[in-house]
């Protein structure tokens, strides 16, 4: 008998099996579809010797000190701030926008004053911001809307930033100054070995089982368990009573180059030319040394594995339906971004997990002090039911 049954061997999953086989002394089985440990932070040596990331790049990033410092039981970190330039105007510029974007774009030489003026000069007045576009054009005007965000938005979720929720272009800043970095959060490191090599060392516990290759459906009937942890979309766990939560998904092509280096950037956007939205060189994130070099590119499609959660609000609707029957499901467990239904970073789905974690300890605490009540609601189900929470921004 399992305690837990986990149904997904990513951030999410791999978390909780960690802290539950080690702190709780909790038999653990995680079922995964996939034939690797992960999910889409699998990374792996290709045939070239190159370490690459299967499912596109994979950048850490947080202002947790929690989570950073729980991560780092199981890896070493290496420094790294991620930088990406845009395909803008036949010029490769700094993405996101700052000051160095808009003096090479259009060959000015303004100051960190002067370009806070220029962009107050195009932005156009939007009474409530409601959608990506109202973001993007309330701070920088239409003409940089177009240049960097209208067509690359429409690529990568098959709409127009008109039809989407403010989020999407909200996560996106814009800067007056020469910051040219990505992300500006306190911590920002890749896994000095890989993905793979700390999701690993974070499973390797006797009290953790692992199957791999395997759909839970075909085996929830024969293994017996407690309660569940649940990870994938939680849709198919509901087998799509409402109907389908939409996604969008990815096509990724890999190719190796008899070349060093390849690209001017990590990562290079490509707004408005070419069918992909960009261009990863693995090396740049990983740091490897290597004669060759790897790079992917990153097709977005309708059809395919579930990446990202198409935030709109009929969409948001459909999943409060699901959201539901979750909470009156007792002994399972949601979490994680296909099983909430949010487009989350890895920190926060660890975040999550840490604080599920937290949850059900209480929980096992509680029903020893306490003997169970006929008639009320198990606590299981209060605290599947509470909004998960997120690291500091």
């Amino acid at each position: 008998m399992f305690d837990y049954l986990i149904v997904g061997a990513g951030f999410a999953g791999s978390v909780l099996a960690e802290r539950l086989a080690t702190r709780s002394n909790k038999k653990v089985l995680i079922i995964d579809k996939r034939s690797h440990i992960g999910g889409n932070a699998y990374d792996h040596y290709n045939e070239e010797g190159i370490l690459i990331h299967k499912y596109g790049p994979h950048i850490f990033h947080t202002n947790s000190k929690d989570v950073f410092d729980y991560l780092g039981n199981f890896t070493e970190w290496r420094p790294y701030e991620h930088r990406v330039l845009a395909s803008v105007d036949g010029q490769f510029v700094p993405m996101p926008i700052n000051l160095d974007t808009i003096n090479k774009l259009y060959g000015l030489n303004l100051t960190s004053f002067q370009v806070e003026e220029f962009f107050a000069s195009v932005a156009e007045p939007v009474a409530t911001i409601k959608t990506s576009e109202d973001v993007v054009v309330s701070k920088v005007g239409r003409e940089l809307y177009n240049k960097f965000f209208k067509n690359y938005t429409n690529k990568q979720w098959g709409l127009d930033p008109s039809q989407l929720d403010k989020s999407v272009t909200s996560r996106v800043p814009t800067r007056t100054n020469r910051d040219d970095r990505y992300f500006t959060d306190t911590y920002q490191a890749m896994p000095l070995h890989g993905y793979t090599r700390m999701f690993e060392k974070m499973l390797d516990h006797p009290n953790i089982k692992i199957m791999l290759n395997t759909d839970y459906h075909e085996v929830i009937d024969f293994i017996p368990f407690k309660e569940m942890i649940f990870t994938g979309p939680v849709d198919e766990y509901f087998d799509y009573k409402f109907g389908k939560l939409p996604y969008r998904s990815l096509e990724f092509k890999h190719e190796t180059l008899s070349k060093e280096k390849h690209l001017a950037a990590p990562v290079v956007n490509y707004p408005n030319d070419n069918l992909y939205t960009r261009i990863t060189e693995f090396k740049a994130l990983t740091g490897q040394e290597h004669p060759k070099t790897a790079l992917v590119y990153e097709y977005p499609q309708a059809e395919g594995d579930p990446y990202y959660p198409i935030p709109m609000a009929e969409n948001a609707e459909l999943y409060n339906k699901y959201k539901k029957l979750a909470e009156e499901t007792p002994n399972v467990h949601f979490v994680g971004r296909l099983a909430t239904y949010k487009y989350y970073n890895m920190d926060q789905v660890v975040a999550q997990a840490l604080t599920l974690y937290k949850k059900l300890t209480e929980k096992s605490d509680e029903a020893i002090k306490k003997p169970a009540i006929s008639g009320s609601a198990s606590l299981v189900e209060k605290l599947v039911s509470r909004d998960p929470a997120k690291p500091k921004a």
